[in-house]
């Protein structure tokens, strides 16, 4: 009888590409740097970390028209990720909670983090050479690592335990995108920028959106329609 492996509960994750006028470009890539002029909590920032808007007092880029054209087309690849998964998007509203950009020169990088306050979450490469680093996804279940603590040990690695790297022993994936190209993650997926890479000047954009049902009558787990909250 011939074994059959299966590769059950997936990271599914959407890898597309955002064309964008170079004009559009440009502009966007100016007022990025007028906010980094322009940033309110510098002490924020170390040496070793990439300046990122939503801490500098620029979380809102959705609300700028100038990024609108932008919007657009994420959008667009909102929903062909949702029809990946199988999400009915007819029954559901999409919100912008919060959209930022950020800037990497040299070895900064963006430490281990998620956005446990939204759903779904992007990254896109506005301004990006090939030799930039990449993002990096890191399971946090690790549902194949029988061997508590090997698929992170520098010494099971240094000794060949796990002979080769793939999909069931790994504990964290390479995401490997280029200019204009966005990736869409569930937001709750642990993730960084890959440490220790020269970055040529990258600048990404990156949003949190948070999904509510349009009708919640006879249903049970998501959030309720906007409108039928009340502040008190």
């Amino acid at each position: 009888m011939t074994n059959k492996i299966y590769n059950f509960f997936p990271l599914t994750i959407l890898k597309s590409k955002i064309d964008l006028a170079n004009t559009t470009k440009d502009l966007m890539i100016k007022r990025i740097f007028d906010m980094e002029k322009n940033s309110k909590n510098k002490f924020y920032k170390n040496e070793k970390s990439s300046w990122t808007g939503d801490t500098q007092g620029f979380e809102f880029l959705h609300k700028n028209n100038e990024f609108d054209d932008f919007f657009l087309e994420v959008k667009k690849k909102i929903l062909e990720y949702l029809e990946v998964i199988g999400i009915d998007h007819n029954l559901l509203d999409f919100y912008i909670q919060r959209s930022w950009a950020t800037i990497s020169r040299g070895k900064e990088n963006i430490a281990q983090h998620k956005h446990l306050q939204s759903h779904l979450s992007f990254a896109y490469y506005l301004k990006k050479d090939s030799t930039d680093a990449n993002l990096l996804l890191i399971d946090e279940i690790k549902q194949n690592e029988f061997l508590p603590g090997s698929f992170l040990s520098p010494t099971i690695s240094q000794k060949g335990l796990i002979k080769k790297r793939n999909i069931s022993n790994t504990a964290a994936i390479i995401v490997e995108a280029q200019e204009d190209e966005i990736v869409i993650f569930p937001s709750k997926t642990l993730h960084q920028t890959q440490p220790e890479v020269n970055n040529n000047e990258r600048i990404s954009l990156s949003a949190d959106i948070f999904i509510t049902s349009k009708n919640s009558e006879n249903l049970e787990h998501l959030v309720t329609p906007f409108k039928e909250w009340k502040n008190f």
